[in-house]
């Protein structure tokens, strides 16, 4: 069986790599002053598609298995999470737009902040293997740490880059860009500790991470993709994403 604190430990190093994605990302700025849109375009896609298929699969899928397991109501759990999921970050955006901040200043404060349902999203994944030898559990969890981690490596540059190109020096730039994945770490310990203390809530709290991570997909990375040239070749390669990860998640599920 796998104890509390292992629960909480593992999720700790799952955010650590997760933030360690976005770092990478954030270095881009001292490899390159900058990529083109067609590239950061073709990331965002991808990262949208991987993004959805990690919501389901790792998050809405259990979900539905840890309510049937505790004799709940699983289609009334997952629908009231998710919703809540979505109108947290609805709040959020709508606080958002009343700040009166610079333009690199309001894109760092938005990446931040929807780092926290990621973060909660992984340390919940990880919570739910407390008392379980379960195979599958384990691998859904690191197949979300997996998707999150991947899409948090253009969401490193798309800070970093900006700032870049707004003055600030190439260690400035990487310093902001990985901090504003810091916040997964934090909210992926507080996630595993609610799931390990409140086992009842698992099956909500899981629903809820994918709809703030569904609301995050459809609201920031898809629309923000479709906005160059090649909308068309873009929605291909958010195709590949999330087919990349549902075979991934299938494969090692």
């Amino acid at each position: 069986m796998i104890s509390g604190f292992d629960c909480v430990l593992k999720a700790f190093i799952a955010t650590l790599f997760t933030w360690g994605c976005t770092a990478l990302g954030a270095a881009i700025v001292f490899v390159f002053g900058n990529v083109n849109r067609k590239s950061q375009d073709a990331m965002l896609g991808f990262s949208a598609g991987v993004m959805i298929a990690a919501s389901f699969w790792s998050l809405l899928l259990p979900c539905v298995e840890y309510a049937n397991e505790l004799n709940m109501n699983a289609a009334f759990v997952m629908c009231i999470g998710f919703v809540f999921g979505g109108i947290l970050l609805f709040l959020k955006e709508s606080l958002l737009k009343e700040k009166k901040t610079a333009k690199h200043s309001m894109l760092m404060f938005s990446i931040t902040l929807h780092n926290i349902p990621e973060g909660l999203a992984v340390g919940v994944a990880f919570g739910s293997l407390i008392n379980t030898n379960d195979l599958s559990t384990l691998s859904n969890a690191y197949m979300l740490a997996l998707g999150i981690g991947i899409q948090n490596i253009p969401e490193g540059s798309a800070v970093s880059l900006p700032m870049r190109r707004n003055g600030f020096s190439k260690r400035k730039s990487f310093f902001y860009g990985q901090l504003s994945a810091f916040v997964e770490v934090i909210s992926g310990i507080i996630g595993a500790l609610i799931a390990v203390v409140m086992k009842h809530t698992l099956p909500f709290l899981l629903s809820f991470a994918a709809g703030a991570m569904i609301y995050v997909t459809v609201m920031e990375l898809i629309p923000e993709s479709q906005g160059g040239e090649n909308p068309k070749i873009i929605t291909l390669i958010t195709l590949f994403g999330f087919i990349l990860m549902s075979v991934l998640d299938i494969a090692f599920g």
